[in-house]
Order: C-alpha cells, then structure tokens, then sequence
C-alpha cells in the first residue's frame, strides 16, 4: 500500500525549482549588469586603440566610426618622423624603473620594521605614514620644487625619482602583509643563527611576492603616467617623459598640425606598457590585494 501526503501539505520540489530559477535569473542580471560596466569603463582606451589605426578621413567622419575602413600604421610613423618618441620613451622607462625599484626596497625595509621590529617610538611613526597618506599629494609640489632647486636636481634624473622614492601607500601596504608572516617563523630563525638582514632578504621577502607584485604595478602606473611633477621639474626637451613631450606635442601646430590620429598613436605607446607589466603580475595583483589587509 503506497503511503499517500497529508491533505493540508505542501509539496516542497516547485518551491526548490523556483529557488533555483529565481538564483540563476540574478546571476545572469549580475553577469549583464557587470558586463555593461566593463563596457563602459574600456570603452575610452578601445576608442582610442582603434583610432590610432584610422585614416584621417575616418577620424573627421560624422557620425564617428567605430571601426576603421582601412587600417593603417601611418600615424605612427608620422609620429616616429616628428617626435623623439625613442629619447622620451627611455626617459620614462628609466624613470619609472628606478621609481618602482626605490619602492620595493625602501617601503619593503620600512614596512618590515614596523610590523616585525620593536624600537620606541614604531607607532608613532606608523601613525606619521598613516598621516601622510591623507596629504593630497599636489599639496607637496612647491615644497618638493623648492627643495629640489636648493639640490640642483632640477632637469636631472634624481630630481624626478627622489621626491617618490618611498611612499606612504607602499609603507603601509607591505607593513599589513608583513604582519601576516608568523613571528615564530622568524624568531626560529634568530635562534639558528640569522642576522635581520638574512631574515629580511632570504625569508621575508620571498613571502611577500604578491604585495610586491600589487606594490609594483601601482608605482609603475603612478610613475608611469606620472604628468605635474614632470611638467614642473623639467626645463630641458631632453629630459622629458612621454606624458610630458605629447602634451607639448599637442600644443605645438607645427608638429602635431591637429591631427587627432598621431595623438592617439602616441596615447596608445603611452598606455602599452602598463598593460604589459599587469598582463605579466596579475596573478599576484589580486592574491596581494586579497590578503594586504589580513593578519
């Protein structure tokens, strides 16, 4: 005899089903609604990847075209032909290198010694990084100027990477990683024998890749598209960086003669390593991002 339901009950299976129908309906809306905001967020930088393509009958069209009747390289070699893109190219590079290394070492060594060294007055210096964090970086200029000029550093490669050889963000971001590394770890290796230095090269920074990796890519993106101080620090065309010599590139109708096509050739150049250098450390970037403020 089969065993038959209560009158008055409720058959749970349609109710699952609708749960289930009703979860994926909003995966999908989230998936749509993400996808959207990818879209409108890219849509500028593939704008102008595409333009720097174009022919200049393709940019002055109306309405605008999206993708071009005819590809072509020849706004960048007109813009090979009348800028030095080579010497402002090295200048950036050799300018956000040198800021990105100071960073890894000086904020890695800061950062080691507030999370893992006790000496009177850590926190209050720790408070002193927090503090700078909440000074508008453009509040800095005059003063940095000002020093740099009394230095003799102005038009050199010291006046632009000293003032940001060490940040308060990279301060604080490897202090919160570093605080993540267990302390018997290392007080182990003080018992074997380790001197800091060996404890800080050999154990320590080896743990510590992916907040090196995010450290990294936000100083190389800052340095990178790095515009004022440049702007500001810089009286000799040589010295230039990319930002710098395009925006003057611009401004000048004897070289630029309005042609939108060259600029976006060059703002292509500009935007191409950064892509490089995230598409080679994203797999840490977002592991370092994950766990910078975990203990």
């Amino acid at each position: 005899m089969s065993a038959t339901s209560a009158p008055g009950a409720v058959p749970t299976a349609p109710v699952k089903k609708s749960r289930r129908s009703g979860g994926g309906a909003r995966r999908v809306l989230v998936y749509v609604l993400l996808s959207l905001g990818l879209l409108v967020m890219s849509a500028p930088f593939l704008w102008m990847a595409v333009s720097a393509f174009k022919t200049q009958t393709d940019l002055s069209a109306s309405p605008p075209v999206w993708l071009p009747t005819e590809w072509t390289l020849e706004n960048f070699r007109q813009l090979l032909d009348k800028l030095d893109l080579p010497l402002y190219f090295m200048n950036s590079v050799i300018v956000a290198v040198l800021v990105t290394v100071s960073n890894l070492v000086f904020c890695s060594m800061l950062g080691y010694a507030l999370a893992k060294l006790n000496f009177a007055g850590r926190n209050k210096i720790f408070g002193l990084v927090l503090g700078a964090l909440m000074v508008p970086g453009n509040l800095m200029l005059l003063p940095l100027f000002v020093l740099m000029s009394k230095l003799q550093l102005i038009d050199s490669y010291a006046g632009l990477v000293l003032p940001f050889a060490a940040g308060a963000f990279g301060v604080f971001l490897m202090r919160q990683f570093m605080q993540s590394i267990p302390d018997e770890l290392l007080e182990a290796a003080r018992m074997d024998g380790a001197g800091e230095w060996y404890i800080f090269w050999r154990i320590v920074m080896p743990l510590v890749k992916p907040a090196l990796a995010t450290l990294s890519i936000f100083t190389f993106l800052g340095s990178w598209n790095n515009f004022v101080w440049p702007l500001i620090a810089t009286n000799d065309p040589d010295k230039y960086t990319l930002p710098v010599a395009l925006a003057t590139f611009a401004t000048d109708p004897n070289k630029a003669g309005g042609s939108n096509g060259m600029l976006m050739a060059g703002s292509f150049l500009i935007v191409l390593p950064v892509l490089v250098v995230f598409i080679a450390l994203q797999r840490h970037f977002t592991q370092g991002i994950a766990t910078a403020g975990m203990k």
